[in-house]
């Protein structure tokens, strides 16, 4: 079975679980904010899929996207002078891209396949797993950030987004939150973010360097 969704190239990788600010300033997609706000699109969805290295984001061209995305679940709209918007969205659902009508819409529709997880079987497993990546994602983070820039993910967070909360305020390249994304089944996603916080706490340690804190930036919003 498959569904329409409206589409949105990302030079960013939206998981499951994880939120995500976007300033909306490009016509098209200002469009569809006004449309999920109006509720012209039902459920305030939307789908991200994140741009190949090398390509330009407003590109059209479905090769420069990853076929892989999620769908976004509005949660907050603040209007802004001339149109623009910021946002905030939660990932809900993983997808594939099948393919995309470029005249549906002022904006990109995609057509879709949603990807469910595999079942988990072993919870005692799985519950080992989580106390492992979450012990990984505090020494990234005592590492890379002050106290304040960081939090602990809630005791009572789905085992199955586990992975992705935690990913979620951590600096990882564009290619190791995809193939987060692409993985299916949560043990090897809750292995592989304990693998990628433990590797980039070393490196961390080994330049005695840190990554600037977020706040620190002057755009706190992703643009589109």
């Amino acid at each position: 079975m498959t569904e329409t969704l409206p589409l949105f190239p990302l030079g960013a990788v939206l998981l499951p679980g994880a939120s995500m600010p976007l300033h909306i300033f490009e016509p098209r997609y200002r469009q569809l904010v006004v449309d999920l706000v109006k509720g012209v699109r039902p459920d305030r969805a939307f789908g991200v899929v994140s741009v190949r290295q090398g390509w330009d984001i407003r590109t059209d061209d479905m090769a420069a996207v990853h076929p892989v995305g999620c769908s976004a679940l509005l949660r907050e709209a603040r209007q802004l002078p001339e149109g623009r918007y910021d946002i905030v969205v939660r990932g809900h659902r993983r997808f594939r891209l099948v393919d995309v009508d470029h005249s549906a819409a002022p904006y990109l529709v995609a057509e879709v396949e949603w990807l469910p997880d595999s079942p988990v079987t072993d919870h005692d497993l799985v519950a080992k797993l989580a106390d492992l990546a979450r012990a990984a994602h505090r020494g990234y983070c005592a590492t890379a950030w002050r106290e304040e820039d960081w939090r602990e993910p809630c005791t009572t967070e789905d085992l199955t987004t586990l992975a992705n909360v935690l990913a979620e305020d951590c600096l990882l390249s564009l290619d190791d939150r995809q193939q987060l994304l692409e993985e299916g089944d949560p043990v090897r996603r809750l292995r592989m973010v304990r693998g990628l916080l433990k590797r980039e706490a070393e490196i961390l340690r080994a330049l005695r360097a840190v990554p600037a804190p977020l706040s620190e930036f002057a755009a706190d919003f992703a643009n589109n």
